[in-house]
């Protein structure tokens, strides 16, 4: 079997070690015959789009081997289907000088080391292309500036000699500087190669995302923006460009005057197939490494997006899935994708949520839609301003699919999308979250009352405490037993005089929740929970734990470890509310 390719990114490295590919070459035709002179692909990370740059790469740049010999491109493509475009496409293979570019390196805790991190990216880039140097056609003076932007880079941080003030404006002057970095080496190429230059960024609003949640966003947003106006708008030496990220950014001007934009994101049709696997690729995928029985399960997990109307699975999840059956021989679905994240957004939305987004996510947990209004043009400062921003960043970053949309009968302008979770890994997500901000609400909240409760056997006070927390939570745990005992026993810690423990022998059988005192005279004191789908069953509920104390003889087997008294509680959870009763022989 081919070996499958995890967390690689360079489409030669596919190639030449014979790794699995799922054939995404059509794109290129796709960029030059539908794309604009500057393309930008939104899509959820993890989804190919640092492959596809690297593809793009490999077939238009023009590359010499150490002897100075032209490398013939067409090796990487044999057999691919790019080979059987018109003559017009492949004779754009390996005939322009390429900028690449990532902009990723940016995920820095201040504005200063995340502009370094990109100016080393930018200074690689034109080491790259150092034959520059030596070229018969440029002149000495561009060949100066040229050297200037990676010879003696790093003078200007020498701090021995500069002042606080003076190195700030050192500092300001090198962001202006580079900030304009891009077009100048596309016009060294363009006047060695006599051909325009094809520009390549990737995840260009990394960099903003990040400086966003560090607070340093006005300076980042600033730089983004002249590197991107120099190189893309007002560039006489560029032949295309594609960028990609997660999110169309427009309010800060980003892309302000690049008339020649197109911007293709997951409500487009255009290029649906570019990007994440379609359900053939997917089942053939499955087929080709012998677990075609597993192809239901992939779809629960990790189908549910729609780009445009074209239905696409995660590949990262995908790959992994089928890695992890095929050679780990695990035999079960997990939440890959969920891991290559802190999820950072879904975590302050629930932290956040009022009672409305609350219900909200009720109803998205428990597989059901929601309808917003949706508008492509979100900014990070914008997000936390409404909650139609938050759904929508939601959206087009893979953590909501859509299932319909329609238009407003008195503003054809705007579009509603009626939005679910996609899959089963998703709603993992939210899940998890959802649970570690109610861990949280139950550490917080004040117990005394509780326990006094407990103590006193005043049961209407220990129901109405627990229905008034679970009140507060989002319903992620319908019919969950281990869910409710794992929250009822953090509510029995720290109960004075106790320690509480779970799922120990007593008797026949191992009740749910003792709680053993740390004097003799004290009684023991246990707990039996029942859960029921519906409100009408939850005295049959606690009947039936009151049943599987006798039966399994729980007291008995307390008074037998020499505990000098022991009393039972039994209690039955359905959604936000419970009951407790007292067993009594």
């Amino acid at each position: 079997m081919k070996k499958i390719g995890i967390g690689y990114e360079d489409y030669k490295r596919f190639i030449d070690d014979d790794m699995y590919y799922i054939d995404k070459t059509m794109l290129i035709r796709d960029v030059v015959e539908k794309g604009g002179e500057v393309t930008l692909f939104t899509r959820p990370r993890r989804f190919g789009k640092t492959l596809a740059l690297s593809m793009l790469r490999t077939f238009f740049e023009l590359e010499y081997d150490y002897n100075g010999n032209v490398i013939d491109k067409r090796r990487y493509f044999e057999g691919k289907k790019i080979m059987d475009a018109d003559d017009k496409i492949l004779s754009m293979m390996g005939k322009y000088p390429v900028i690449k570019l990532s902009l990723k390196s940016a995920k820095q805790p201040d504005f200063y080391n995340a502009f370094m991190k990109l100016r080393e990216e930018i200074i690689s880039e034109f080491e790259r292309h150092s034959y520059l140097e030596k070229s018969d056609i440029l002149s000495e003076e561009k060949k100066e500036v040229f050297k200037s932007f990676y010879k003696k880079a790093y003078a200007w941080t020498d701090k021995e000699y500069k002042s606080r003030e003076e190195e700030k404006e050192e500092f300001t002057k090198e962001v202006g500087r580079y900030s304009t970095a891009l077009k100048t080496l596309s016009e060294c190429l363009k006047l060695h190669h006599n051909e325009n230059v094809i520009i390549l960024l990737d995840e260009y609003d990394v960099p903003l995302e990040n400086a966003y949640y560090e607070g340093f966003y006005k300076e980042m947003v600033g730089f983004i923006r002249s590197l991107f106006e120099s190189a893309l708008k007002t560039n006489d030496a560029l032949e295309r460009a594609v960028v990609t990220g997660c999110l169309r950014i427009s309010k800060e001007s980003i892309f302000t005057g690049l008339n020649h934009l197109q911007i293709n994101s997951v409500l487009d049709d255009t290029f649906a197939e570019g990007f994440g696997f379609t359900e053939e690729e997917t089942e053939k995928m499955l087929i080709d490494y012998g677990i075609e029985k597993n192809i239901p399960e992939a779809k629960q997990w990790y189908d549910g997006y729609l780009f445009g109307d074209t239905e696409i699975y995660n590949p990262w999840s995908i790959i992994n899935y089928v890695r992890s059956i095929v050679l780990d021989k695990r035999k079960f679905a997990r939440p890959f994708w969920a891991n290559t994240s802190s999820n950072q957004i879904i975590k302050d939305m629930i932290w956040q949520a009022d009672d409305e987004m609350k219900k909200e996510l009720d109803i998205l947990i428990n597989g059901g839609t929601i309808e917003k209004q949706i508008h492509e043009d979100i900014t990070y400062d914008d997000i936390h301003e409404s909650e139609d921003n938050l759904w929508n960043f939601l959206f087009f970053t893979g953590y909501m699919k859509k299932v319909s949309e329609r238009r407003d009968e008195h503003k054809e302008e705007i579009i509603y999308l009626t939005m679910k979770i996609p899959n089963i890994e998703i709603r993992s997500i939210y899940t998890n979250q959802i649970r570690g901000w109610f861990d949280k609400q139950v550490k917080s909240a004040d117990r005394s009352v509780l326990h006094k409760a407990v103590l006193l056997g005043d049961t209407d006070a220990v129901e109405n405490y627990v229905s008034d927390l679970l009140a507060k939570s989002i319903s992620t745990f319908d019919s969950d037993e281990a869910f409710y005992h794992g929250y009822f026993l953090s509510l029995m810690y720290g109960v004075p005089g106790y320690t509480a423990q779970s799922n120990r022998e007593e008797g026949d059988g191992r009740p749910d929740i003792v709680l053993y005192p740390n004097r003799p005279k004290d009684p023991a004191i246990i707990f039996e929970i029942k859960v029921r789908k519906k409100f009408n069953e939850m005295e049959d509920g606690l009947f039936e734990a009151y049943d599987q104390i006798r039966d399994k003889k729980y007291e008995e087997g307390v008074l037998d470890d020499g505990y000098m008294g022991v009393k039972s509680y039994g209690i039955c959870f359905c959604k936000k509310s419970c009951i407790v009763g007292r067993y009594d022989k």
